[in-house]
């Protein structure tokens, strides 16, 4: 991570825990962090969530770019914030302008973005000129007339989010223009296919702004992107589709521990889970976290073999080591995992070849009390 401490960074707001891992989320040009409110709340469950105002927007100065500014000066202040606030890696979700300024870190700072989300966005924005135009109109008359007809840019029809308009009528003209000037510079169409980053683009069907062509234009160029288009969305779909949006986020953003929990409750139980949860404390925080990150999120979840075989597996590793409370959660789990009784008791008696008759001896006790607090007939074998 560089260091940089010099540097002045946008307004920002931020939530969710401390110790979770980074999401930072990107405005679109007019708006100011509120765009998120609807989302970021939800995010934050699992995330610490941090929303910056582009310059001139929000809280953030109109000084921190200026005439002739570019998506790569804005992604600089992203970076100098993340830095100030000692965040390394992170994931990123943008609309329109932040959209673009996520893909821009994306390819010149791959090192830094975990994963992405591109939101109601583009590769490029229809050519330099009307961006140039809408500049000179901002530095010339001011904000009032394009705020006038926001709604009609950003939402569908009879819906609109007055905070939302408020921010645009509030916006400095000569930041709102530096802003216009980044738009009309960019284009990174060329270099898609370098993004090496996890990516989600999400398109509104009646957004005028940036329609689904440009979002599928995304997505082809990425390699191994997804593309999801939301009916009932325009250009702000965080704001009229937020529920929507958080769920396709929340699920893009889940990472190996969010994975590795659920796989973990399907294979182990609510119940086991709940306990494990519920008894965490500040000293085994992170090795839970390690165990559904690592050993569930991405052991567990690794196709190479079946979760039947990775039971056979950690059994037999639990009676070569003796760790027999854990082997009758195992023995719990690889009934779940479509073992039967007999396969199990033939597991157990392999250990005795390789592992002792006496460590089998003990096993063949632990997995019938198990079968037998369960109710489950456990034939001869045990």
């Amino acid at each position: 991570m560089s260091s940089a401490p010099h540097r002045r960074i946008p307004h920002h707001t931020i939530e969710g825990p401390g110790t979770a891992p980074p999401l930072i989320l990107g405005p679109s040009l007019g708006t100011s962090t509120a765009l998120w409110d609807a989302v970021a709340p939800e995010l934050a469950t699992s995330h610490r969530v941090v929303r910056w105002d582009l310059p001139g927007h929000g809280g953030s100065p109109a000084d921190l770019i200026g005439p002739g500014a570019t998506v790569a000066d804005l992604a600089e202040l992203v970076l100098a914030l993340a830095d100030a606030l000692g965040i390394d890696r992170f994931a990123y979700a943008g609309v329109s302008l932040g959209g673009a300024v996520g893909l821009h870190l994306a390819v010149r700072h791959p090192r830094r973005v975990a994963s992405l989300a591109v939101i109601c966005s583009s590769a490029h924005f229809g050519g330099e000129r009307p961006w140039r135009d809408r500049a000179e109109l901002v530095r010339r008359d001011g904000l009032a007339a394009l705020a006038e007809s926001a709604p009609e840019r950003w939402f569908t029809t009879g819906f609109t989010v007055p905070a939302l308009v408020a921010d645009h009528r509030a916006a400095d003209p000569a930041g709102y223009a530096a802003c216009c000037d980044a738009l009309a510079a960019f284009d990174v169409r060329e270099r898609l296919p370098a993004i090496t980053a996890p990516t989600l683009v999400v398109a509104g069907r009646e957004d005028p702004a940036t329609p689904p062509a440009h979002a599928r234009e995304i997505a082809d160029g990425v390699p191994g992107a997804s593309l999801i288009e939301f009916a009932g969305a325009s250009h702000l779909a965080p704001a009229e589709r937020p529920d929507a949006v958080t769920a396709a986020l929340r699920t893009h953003f889940a990472g190996p521990a969010a994975r590795g929990t659920a796989v973990r409750r399907e294979v182990l139980g609510d119940a086991h889970v709940d306990r494990a949860q519920a008894d965490t404390t500040p000293l085994t925080a992170r090795f839970q976290d390690f165990i559904s990150r690592y050993a569930w999120g991405e052991i567990w979840t690794d196709p190479t073999l079946t979760r039947r075989e990775r039971s056979m597996v950690t059994m037999t590793a639990l009676v070569a080591h003796g760790h027999l409370d854990e082997l009758a959660l195992h023995v719990r789990a690889a009934r779940r995992n479509g073992l039967t009784p007999e396969e199990i008791g033939a597991v157990l008696l392999q250990t005795g070849v390789y592992c002792g008759v006496p460590a089998a001896n003990a096993a063949f006790a632990v997995a019938r009390r198990v079968f037998d607090e369960d109710g489950t007939d456990g034939g001869q074998t045990a």
